[in-house]
């Protein structure tokens, strides 16, 4: 927010815009008969000044004195009638929407309810002040150029690698961070956090929410946090608890000092945002920000209903993303993100929520027409987890979109752990899923391929647990997923026993080597490289504790080694990431793919009804090495016919059966029960 010099105030930009002697505030509400701003002091004693202009349904005025650091809220007086979706009550200091930091936490209590508690419809007249945080006044100004100049490094997709990490667990035990910023932006910035990530090969840290949210009051009562972070209510302003320099602006400069850190290494740096929803909550929620601002420009409500709230999240609210202020926020926000903060792309959180401006999930929404035609946006990744409550839409969003796909968990879990006839699935998962993209030409880079992400099981924890164990979570193991079409492979847990552990491991590296192998985009979950567990927690969004915690005294360093192969030879090898647009059809072209029975010979359509558990893929790339794939997920060794090699005799590239041997020529190949074995043909 760059010093202006005008004397009028304008209705644009939105929130705090500095300026010679104080700052324009601008605040959007077609519904509020006022707006307020409210500055605090160092004691807390607050001066109201009421925003005199308005443009539109934009209230807005210069403010003398405000000055970096400075402390505010707002409050907006207007009519209280919940029943036509009125909740303005000016009782409530509210965060500014488009507040860049925010300070403190909030005490629950009657005081952050606009309503009486024991009477929904009527006003509460508690000064919530002393309950809420408060914004913070940044300075924006930062030297991207010192030292060595920021420069994205702008990955393409098929090279791209994405690790999902938390900030805090990432760092929060590691031996080598500094006590003092461990869990923090400046942990995560630390050479020995980023050496790990550059060792193993990753292109972009996708971080779990960094957005300003909100810790949840039933899980304080429980004394448990809100670790993961979906509940946001400050879209503009890097979490404060994530910060060593504490949340009083600090936290600005921090951040953008991990990004330029993270870009220097040439990681890319993906948020996870949640815009679906806010940390309000439904009818019965607490008023923080927006329901107080403008209920009905910033929320669904039902029609005919408004006292209600239309609800595709499972959270008590849904954004209105067929309103402009709502929209124009969400686009504030991203822009916001990409030119002020060099973030690399987005991970949109039940993304189909916010194609539902008239309640159907639209492909031609607004929201995702703004974002196809914003320039600043362009250059960045965006991925979408394609659903919510009321849809499934893989395969429904954008060409230029990516997708979380969960087709691949599913199916790549079934294969390995005997989920019935899946083989023909499999093959469409490991070769981008053309069944789901290649119809509307759409690339494999739209398939973001993941076996686990941070809801769910880890690796270790798909390999070694039947059934959830998250009692620690205090809802009697009710909450969590049920069907995760995991195995113990004989016992439930830790053992001792050096069979199960012998097989867990080899599964483990299986399922890394199918993601990884696999056309599209991978992503691994944070620690599934090392062997991290949650024991048998597959939910564990409120264990801000060694639960989640990444463990580096417990590393698997086999598991880390074979990992870092696999990307390292992914990486060096087009081969491994064929596209279908640029493959010649015909079998035996410069570039292609062959899909064989393990007797080399092709699938009937006879065959994909059998329950096979061996498939073996030929891949080949002009001008490069080929590479055979042979996956056997049967519980016994099967012989596979190896197909002449194209270019040299085949050899030996990687395999999860440590004891897997190959001379050539080879011809047959025995590969042991349930394991991967790669074989290269090099150029």
């Amino acid at each position: 927010m760059s010093l202006a010099t005008a004397t009028r105030s304008l209705p644009y930009p939105l929130g705090v815009t500095l300026r010679e002697g104080g700052a324009n505030i601008a605040i959007y509400s077609q519904t509020a008969d006022a707006v307020d701003f409210c500055a605090f002091d160092g004691d807390g004693n607050e001066t109201r000044t009421r925003l005199s202009d308005r443009t539109g349904y934009v209230f807005h005025g210069v403010v003398a004195g405000v000055t970096v650091g400075a402390r505010y809220g707002i409050r907006v007086d207007g009519e209280w009638n919940p029943d036509a979706g009125l909740r303005h009550n000016v009782h409530k200091l509210l965060l500014d929407p488009h507040a860049t930091a925010i300070e403190g936490g909030y005490e629950w209590g009657q005081a952050v309810f606009a309503h009486d508690m024991n009477a929904p419809s009527e006003l509460d007249e508690t000064d919530s002040a002393p309950s809420v945080p408060r914004c913070v006044v940044t300075d924006n100004s930062f030297d991207w150029d010192e030292g060595t100049a920021d420069v994205a490094p702008r990955t393409p997709l098929a090279e791209t690698v994405v690790y999902e990490v938390h900030v805090k667990g990432f760092t929060q035990q590691h031996p080598d961070v500094p006590a003092d910023i461990r869990g923090t932006y400046a942990g995560l910035a630390h050479p020995a956090a980023i050496k790990h990530l550059t060792d193993l090969g990753v292109t972009a840290v996708e971080l779990l929410p960094v957005h300003q949210f909100v810790q949840d009051s039933h899980l304080e009562e429980k004394g448990l946090r809100n670790y993961w972070g979906y509940n946001s209510i400050g879209f503009f302003a890097p979490h404060g608890d994530y910060s060593s320099a504490g949340d009083g602006g600090g936290q600005v400069a921090e951040f953008k000092a991990m990004v330029k850190a993270l870009h220097a290494a040439g990681l890319e740096v993906i948020l996870d945002v949640v815009y679906n929803h806010t940390a309000e909550g439904n009818h019965m929620g607490p008023m923080l920000s927006f329901k107080g601002i403008d209920n009905g420009a910033y929320y669904r409500l039902v029609e005919g209903e408004e006292s209600a709230y239309f609800d595709t999240t499972g959270t008590g609210n849904s954004l209105n993303v067929g309103h402009p202020a709502a929209l124009g926020l969400i686009m504030d926000s991203l822009r916001y993100w990409v030119t002020e903060m060099h973030i690399d792309g987005f991970r949109f959180d039940l993304a189909t929520t916010l194609t539902r401006q008239d309640g159907s999930a639209e492909l031609h929404s607004a929201f995702l027409t703004l974002i196809q035609q914003d320039p600043v946006l362009a250059p960045v990744k965006m991925i979408a987890e394609p659903w919510d409550t009321a849809g499934y839409q893989v395969g429904g969003f954008p060409a230029d979109w990516s997708e979380w796909n969960g087709k691949f968990r599913d199916d790549a879990r079934d294969f390995w752990h005997d989920g019935g006839n899946v083989l023909g699935d499999f093959a469409q998962r490991f070769l981008g899923s053309p069944d789901v993209y290649e119809a509307s030409r759409r690339a494999p880079v739209s398939s973001v391929n993941f076996i686990t992400a941070h809801d769910g099981f880890t690796l270790a924890d798909l390999t070694a647990y039947d059934e959830k164990h998250n009692e620690a979570n205090g809802e009697d193991n009710n909450d969590g997923e049920s069907d995760n079409r995991s195995a113990n492979h004989g016992i439930e847990g830790p053992t001792d026993d050096p069979g199960v552990n012998e097989l867990r491991e080899r599964q483990r590296r299986n399922f890394m080597a199918t993601l990884l192998l696999s056309t599209g985009v991978p992503m691994i979950l944070g620690g599934d490289e090392m062997g991290r567990t949650q024991d048998g927690n597959n939910n564990a969004y409120c264990q801000d504790d060694e639960i989640s915690w990444f463990d580096w005294n417990k590393v698997d360093g086999g598991l880390l080694d074979f990992t870092k192969d696999l990307i390292t030879l992914r990486r060096n090898n087009p081969a491994l990431r064929p596209d279908w647009f640029r493959q010649a059809p015909e079998t035996g072209s410069a570039n292609s793919v062959q899909v064989l029975r393990a007797d080399a010979q092709n699938f009937g359509e006879g065959d994909w009804n059998e329950d096979h558990r061996a498939i073996a893929f030929v891949l080949e790339h002009e001008g490069s090495d080929a590479f055979a794939v042979l996956f056997n997920a049967a519980e016994n060794g099967v012989e596979f016919t190896v197909p002449e090699a194209p270019r040299q005799e085949w050899e030996l590239a990687l395999s999860s059966d440590p004891d897997q041997q190959v001379e050539a020529p080879v011809s047959t190949l025995i590969v042991r029960d349930r394991s991967v074995t790669v074989l290269r043909s090099r150029a």
